[in-house]
């Protein structure tokens, strides 16, 4: 019997990535946010502590074996909370590229970007996204909630020297929610922060799935447009939208992997957590989710909130 694997999944769809290999190099929601937009929900531990969460070793392992059936155009590091908290996120990337070409990218939320160690084991990457979300303290405490320790303007401080160090492509994401952080006034704050950054593109965002919280809202297509151009006449680097989509090619082809029939079957028997389908069919809560957004956007399975878990369930045909 062939050996699971616990910390990395995929190849997953991704708009910007294409078909990319996840890596999770952390225990469940582990974070130093606990962000209000999360499809993951909040935050358990809420924590700037760096250590090695995963056994190198075991991430490493897991790497190779899926790299030996198969290609993915990026190799990333996302997964269930904050990378840049695992001690030995360098050590991991430098060995990914000694077995492979593949790039590889790390997802953070860029809290941690002020530490030396932090910023020495990202330049092996070759492509860092990190996120702003806030154009103030105050913005970024009530979308983010960052661990109490943290502050603004050392974590944007931080994204500033990363820049100056760094060799590799940044893409900063700016996560938007309707009436939390898309009025012109923010816009226009987040706009001094990029010229000062200098990121080689912003990349929007907005709500997608379902949130942590109800209060994340998703901004209309239009809004999205509107804040782009916006932004755009006021930085120096290109400004896109990256909001999902359901319909290319790289989620058509995953959508007929088997595991989307099986995921129908789990939810079709009693509704589920995105842990439960992840759980009682072995694969990472990641891919799950990926699966369930997609029944839900194709009109197979619907959402209902129980306290602060999200539930799927299969839609009864006739």
């Amino acid at each position: 019997m062939s050996k699971a694997f616990h910390h990395v999944y995929g190849p997953v769809p991704s708009r910007r990535l294409g078909r990319s290999l996840g890596v999770d190099a952390l225990t469940f929601k582990t974070c130093s946010f606990d962000c209000v937009y999360c499809q993951l929900g909040h935050t358990t531990n809420h924590t700037v502590e760096r250590r090695e969460y995963v056994a190198v070793d075991d991430i490493l392992d897991e790497i190779r074996r899926k790299l030996a059936v198969d290609t993915p155009q990026y190799i990333s590091f996302a997964g269930s909370g904050e990378p840049t908290l695992n001690s030995r996120l360098g050590d991991i990337i430098r060995n990914i590229k000694i077995m492979t070409d593949v790039p590889v990218v790390v997802i953070t939320n860029g809290s941690l970007l002020w530490r030396a160690d932090v910023r020495s084991d990202l330049a092996a990457a070759d492509v860092v996204i990190p996120s702003l979300d806030g154009g103030s303290a105050a913005q970024l405490a009530a979308v983010n909630a960052p661990e109490n320790s943290l502050k603004f303007q050392e974590i944007v401080d931080g994204l500033i020297r990363f820049r100056k160090e760094y060799h590799g492509q940044i893409w900063l994401e700016i996560m938007l929610l309707g009436g939390m952080n898309d009025d012109d006034a923010t816009i226009d704050a987040l706009a001094r922060l990029v010229r000062e950054i200098r990121p080689d593109k912003v990349q929007l965002n907005s709500v997608c799935r379902p949130p942590a919280e109800h209060s994340a809202q998703p901004v209309p297509a239009a809004r999205l447009r509107i804040i782009c151009e916006r932004m755009a006449a006021e930085v120096p680097c290109p400004v896109e939208i990256i909001a999902t989509h359901l319909d290319d090619e790289a989620h058509t082809t995953f959508r007929a992997q088997v595991q989307e029939e099986d995921v129908l079957a789990t939810i079709a028997r009693r509704p589920c957590t995105v842990n439960d389908v992840a759980a009682g069919l072995g694969i990472h809560h990641n891919e799950a989710l990926k699966h369930l957004e997609m029944l839900a956007a194709d009109g197979k399975a619907t959402t209902q909130l129980r306290g602060d878990q999200l539930y799927y369930a299969a839609v009864e045909t006739a």
